[in-house]
């Protein structure tokens, strides 16, 4: 059993377990899911992190606001959420004769404490084995740790993530392991993120054929792609600067082939195409201001998430996407994320052979940079504005990051010299060979 906050998302937890489900299957293993939200639909909404309720707990929790007007109201209402939740894992349990739990992040990011509590209790009382995998912890926030009572330190002692020595856990990179060694005392495994190298190319088939007519973006138009969620750790607004440097030099790419043997006319645009959703924004402003930072630079932004989803489907008589379509399609990827847990997208644009756009997050310079990735650097120093809250870096960066982007766009042999060999980097070392038997001597152990 693999237990989430939501499944069947484009967000990069949702895609790890479909990587883990399909090497314990392959390991003969039978898995099932149990999640507050499942492919868009909500199942269990007290096993959700974007209720009221929860949002409400994690703000008092760790931020240290004033959702609950008290210690004791807020007492009250988590032990009410746990009573809720307890049955419904418990009755998962038995029913599925479940024997292997795989707690997924629930432990770590505690976006739903209530959940994190009765899951540990459910546990104790079950002859189950557990597998804990964080992919990120609430520590790591942007904002950092303000706890609003006692109780609410309590829990993150006590169960974020809990101490108990028959847990195993695994983390997906070094700053992690050695984190969680650090707070908790916690011995953990590095498990990075990965891919399936061996699957068939992602092409252009009938089914995507009218991708960029459907979302109303021209066939001679550019499409960048950022494919991650929408919130602010991502620092889209650096992808929105790096096209609008790139549409300064517009003037002097006319007449030229690119890379797919088109040519840039007079009508061609650059489109910066956002394909993730921004539910977990918890500013609950960040694409607006977004939109309105591209649109004071005049750069052609569109969300598309409406039409993107896990799989291809067709809802209310139109086509919805996979995120697979999107990268079918797009001619340079930016991934500006200052903080990430590990990097997904990062993988898929690698299986995409795609030149990527990269700001150089911690993470990334401790765990991916050494293996020898061809990328375009946006360096790893970055500023807040504090009028938008939005993250900004040196100006010459971004010239000759857009100099580079172009420079991939319009030499072929360069940009298929380059992408396939980073393609073979990340077969060799991020393949589902290598989770295979990461997770089998796991499971020995």
């Amino acid at each position: 059993m693999m237990i989430h906050y939501k499944t069947g998302g484009t967000d990069g937890v949702s895609l790890e377990m479909d990587k883990w489900k399909k090497t314990f299957e392959k390991m003969g293993h039978r898995v099932y899911y149990l999640s507050g939200e499942c492919n868009n639909k909500i199942l269990h909404p007290s096993l959700y992190h974007i209720t009221d309720i929860a949002k409400r707990f994690y703000s008092y929790s760790f931020e240290g606001e004033h959702s609950f007007t008290n210690e004791k109201e807020y007492k009250k209402n988590v032990q009410i959420e746990v009573n809720k939740i307890k049955p419904i894992i418990n009755s998962f349990i038995n029913d599925h004769n479940i024997d292997l739990i795989v707690v997924q992040n629930i432990w770590s990011v505690a976006m739903n404490v209530a959940l994190a509590i009765a899951l540990e209790e459910v546990i104790e009382n079950n002859n189950v084995k557990v597998l804990a995998q964080h992919h990120d912890f609430f520590w790591e926030r942007k904002k950092g740790v303000h706890y609003g009572c006692d109780f609410s330190k309590e829990i993150a002692n006590k169960y974020i993530p809990p101490t108990n020595p028959r847990y195993k856990h695994v983390v997906i990179n070094q700053q992690g392991h050695d984190t969680l060694l650090k707070k908790k005392n916690i011995e953990s495994t590095i498990v990075p993120n990965v891919f399936d190298f061996e699957a068939p190319l992602w092409k252009k088939d009938l089914y995507n054929s009218d991708f960029k007519s459907s979302l109303g973006i021209n066939e001679n138009d550019i499409i960048i792609l950022q494919a991650t969620r929408i919130v602010n750790r991502k620092a889209i607004e650096l992808a929105i600067d790096v096209v609008n440097k790139m549409n300064l030099l517009k003037d002097q790419l006319i007449g030229k082939q690119l890379y797919n043997n088109h040519k840039f006319n007079n009508k061609s645009n650059f489109v910066l195409v956002l394909a993730g959703y921004d539910f977990d924004d918890s500013t609950q402003t960040y694409l607006s201001r977004l939109k309105a930072h591209a649109l004071s630079l005049d750069v052609d932004l569109r969300v598309i998430s409406d039409r993107v989803s896990h799989e291809r489907e067709i809802v209310n008589n139109q086509k919805i996407y996979s995120l697979w379509d999107c990268y079918v399609y797009s001619d340079l990827i930016t991934y500006p994320s200052y903080w990430e847990g590990w990097g997904n997208q990062f993988l898929e644009g690698l299986f995409a052979k795609v030149p990527m756009i990269v700001y150089e997050y911690p993470v990334f310079l401790t765990d991916i940079k050494n293996k020898g990735f061809d990328y375009i650097s946006l360096g790893n120093k970055y500023k807040v504005n504090p009028t938008t809250d939005l993250v900004y870096i040196e100006d010459y960066i971004l010239t000759k990051a857009a100099k580079s982007a172009i420079e991939y766009l319009f030499n072929k042999e360069k940009r298929e010299i380059s992408t396939n060999k980073n393609f073979e980097i990340g077969k060799k070392y991020f393949s589902f060979d290598s989770l295979y038997k990461q997770l089998s001597k796991i499971l020995i152990s």
